[in-house]
């Protein structure tokens, strides 16, 4: 994140908020956040959720992995958000272990998929940035 910006509003996101970092090395400010993209790319059957948690080497560094859940029938390649709540910079290295996800199945499928409900971050590619769906109203 870029610490000399104003304010995050998830509802008038401003991606001037980022700054843009590619490398095998990324530096996270103290008490700040990057955004990063998995390596893999997930199809999430419809009876199976997932749960993405951290792994335990990052987490006793103060770097915190926080992923929403895969629903039923998502796909795409991973968003992760990663927290750096100690006071000094905090190292991520790209290619290695960050988080590891959890596949829980069902013994039946869902009713309404993710694919269903046409969600906002079906299929993402890159980075996504935070998305509002426009309402009419």
């Amino acid at each position: 994140t870029n610490v000399n910006n104003s304010i995050i509003d998830p509802k008038n996101f401003d991606s001037a908020s980022f700054v843009d970092f590619t490398g095998d090395v990324c530096i996270v400010p103290p008490n700040s956040f990057a955004l990063a993209r998995s390596v893999e790319y997930f199809r999430i059957p419809r009876d199976v959720l997932t749960i993405c948690v951290g792994k335990s080497t990052y987490a006793r560094c103060g770097i915190i992995v926080n992923v929403t859940p895969f629903e039923p029938e998502w796909e795409g390649y991973v968003t992760l958000e990663i927290s750096n709540t100690t006071p000094l910079p905090a190292k991520i290295y790209s290619n290695e272990g960050l988080c590891q996800v959890l596949f829980f199945q069902s013994d039946e499928n869902c009713r309404t998929s993710y694919k269903d409900k046409e969600g906002k971050y079906q299929e993402q590619i890159g980075i996504t940035l935070p998305r509002l769906k426009k309402t009419i109203g």
